[in-house]
């Protein structure tokens, strides 16, 4: 089970660098936040998973924490996008 985690782990990875190629090629500002969006998400399930691996479950914490903080600020910076302001 530890070596499909690992394979899951390398290849979620794998695809955060794609992502990151989209967040700095991105042709407008909307697919930048998005592409920052799904690699804040999968940032938070490679905590998991890292978790699940060494066996620290403090880790699962932090993820959700992680997947907090990218869920309000993809928020606040669409809010940003939209109006103009923040508040």
């Amino acid at each position: 089970m530890d070596t499909v985690f690992l394979a899951t782990t390398i290849f979620l990875a794998v695809l955060t660098f794609i992502c990151l190629y989209r967040a700095y090629a991105g042709p407008t500002a909307a697919d930048r936040v998005v592409a920052i969006d799904v690699i804040s998400t999968k940032v938070a399930v490679l905590i998991a998973f890292l978790s699940i691996l060494t066996g620290q479950e403090s880790f699962i914490d932090v993820a959700l924490v992680y997947a907090m903080i990218g869920f309000v600020m993809t928020i606040a910076v669409s809010k940003y996008l939209e109006k103009g302001k923040l508040y």
